[in-house]
C-alpha cells in the first residue's frame, strides 16, 4: 500500500507550487513530496520549504520513501527520536516508576548541560534516557544492580530498543558505548559521554540527600573534584546548594 501522502488521487490544490530559488530568485516548481529541486536557472539545490515532513522525520524506511534526505531532515529526523526513545524506556521500565523518574531526570538535566557544552543533543538524550536500562536484567541474572552488571547488561538492551525505533548505526553505536561504561569514565572521553555522567551523577548526589545529608562543604569539594564539565558542575551547585 502507497503511503497516503504521496499517493497523488489525495493531494489537494496548493500541493504542486513554485517557490523562490534563494539564490538567483527564479521561480522553481515544487511537488509537496519533493525534498529539494535543482534550479534550472542557476543550478542551486535547495529544500522545499514548505515540505511537511511529518512521519519521515521519524519513520525507519523513509530514505525508501522520499529518496536521499536532506541534512536539515536528518537533524530533525534524530531530533524527534529522543521523544520516542523516552516512551520505549518508559515501556521497558514498566511500573517501575523510581526508574522511569530518575532517567527522566538525568534526561533533563543532560538536556541543559549539554546544549551548553555544545554536545550532539541526539546522542546525549537518547544516552540520558537509556543509561540504566541494564538495570533489569542485571537483577535478573546476577540478583544485582550493581554498576558493573548495568554496564554489562544494558548496551544489547539499549541496542534493540534502538534498532526498532530506526535510529542509525553511528549514534546507537556510541550510545551503546555511554552506557556501556556510563559509571566510569576514561582517561579521555567524549563531550556526549560528559553531558550524561554529570547528569546522573547530579541526581545520584540529589537522591542520597534526600536519605542522608551532606553539608555544603563537603558538596562543593565532591563538585569540584568529581564533574566533568563546567556547565555540569554548575548546574550541581543550583541543584544542590541553593
Amino acid at each position: 500500500m502507497k503511503c497516503p501522502g504521496q499517493d497523488t488521487q489525495y493531494w489537494k490544490p496548493g500541493d504542486i507550487f513554485d517557490a523562490k530559488c534563494p539564490e538567483c530568485g527564479r521561480r522553481v516548481e515544487f511537488f509537496k513530496d519533493d525534498t529539494s529541486r535543482k534550479c534550472p536557472g542557476c543550478g542551486h539545490r535547495f529544500v522545499n520549504p514548505s515540505m511537511d515532513f511529518g512521519c519521515a522525520a521519524y519513520c525507519q524506511y523513509a530514505e525508501q520513501c522520499l529518496g536521499d534526505l536532506p541534512p536539515e531532515l536528518m537533524a530533525q529526523k534524530e531530533d524527534l527520536l529522543k521523544d520516542r526513545v523516552a516512551i520505549a524506556m518508559k515501556r521497558y521500565f514498566k511500573q517501575d516508576f523510581k526508574r522511569i523518574g530518575h532517567a527522566t531526570k538525568v534526561a533533563r538535566h543532560a538536556e541543559r548541560i549539554g546544549k551548553m557544552e555544545g554536545a550532539n543533543m541526539a546522542v546525549v538524550l537518547t544516552a540520558a534516557y537509556l543509561h540504566d536500562i541494564g538495570i533489569p536484567e542485571a537483577e535478573r541474572k546476577h540478583d544485582s544492580s550493581a554498576a558493573k552488571y548495568q554496564e554489562e547488561e544494558g548496551p544489547p538492551v539499549a541496542r534493540e530498543i534502538l534498532e526498532n525505533l530506526g535510529a542509525r548505526e553511528p549514534l546507537i553505536d556510541e550510545v551503546c558505548d555511554i552506557v556501556g561504561h556510563h559509571h566510569h569514565p576514561r582517561e579521555e572521553e567524549t563531550l556526549n559521554f560528559k553531558a550524561v555522567y554529570d547528569a546522573d551523577l547530579i541526581v545520584n548526589l540529589a537522591e542520597k540527600q534526600k536519605e542522608n545529608s551532606t553539608d555544603p562543604e563537603r558538596l562543593e569539594s565532591i563538585i569540584q573534584k568529581s564533574f566533568l564539565t563546567p556547565a555540569g558542575a554548575d548546574a550541581a551547585r543550583k541543584a544542590l546548594l541553593d
